[in-house]
């Protein structure tokens, strides 16, 4: 993965209602957003950016929604990155590398094992406030090998 997250040229915003239905809604647009920006829904880093994606929005579903009436998902790409935050203004900020060893099967001990898997990166941003917080995730999109021929490396 190249560069800062800063340097990034590709973004999109997403803010929904913290309720059950922004999952699937978080799902779909980060399906048409990829596509979009000329990332095949067959590239390997989608699948599990869409579940790791799931699970963190789920999670401020169950657990922000009483003090966090929206959900917002942040988009950022270049040609070899895809990243993506989850923000709330819940104040809890989970240990995210001890949810692998301790809360094995937990969505984000899976959020974590996938992210590493892939050769990505987790990191929570508190908001300056204290009162809130995104957690940012970065995935490599490395050259689809399926893409041969087909004129799309990604």
């Amino acid at each position: 993965m190249r560069g800062r997250l800063e340097t990034l040229p590709l973004r999109h915003v997403l803010t929904l209602p913290t309720t059950g239905s922004a999952v699937r809604i978080a799902r779909e647009t980060t399906e048409q957003v990829l596509t979009e920006w000329g990332v095949s829904r067959l590239h390997p880093t989608v699948d599990p950016a869409l579940l790791i994606l799931s699970e963190l929005v789920t999670n401020s579903v169950r657990h922000a929604a009483p003090v966090s009436p929206t959900v917002t998902v942040i988009y950022a790409a270049g040609p070899d990155t895809f990243a993506f935050a989850v923000h709330d203004r819940h104040p809890y900020q989970p240990q995210l590398f001890s949810a692998i060893t301790h809360t094995s099967g937990s969505g984000l001990g899976t959020v974590m094992e996938l992210t590493l898997g892939l050769g990505g990166t987790a990191v929570i941003r508190s908001d300056g406030d204290g009162k809130g917080k995104s957690i940012w995730i970065t995935l490599p999109l490395m050259k689809d090998p399926r893409a041969k021929g087909r004129g799309s490396s990604r």
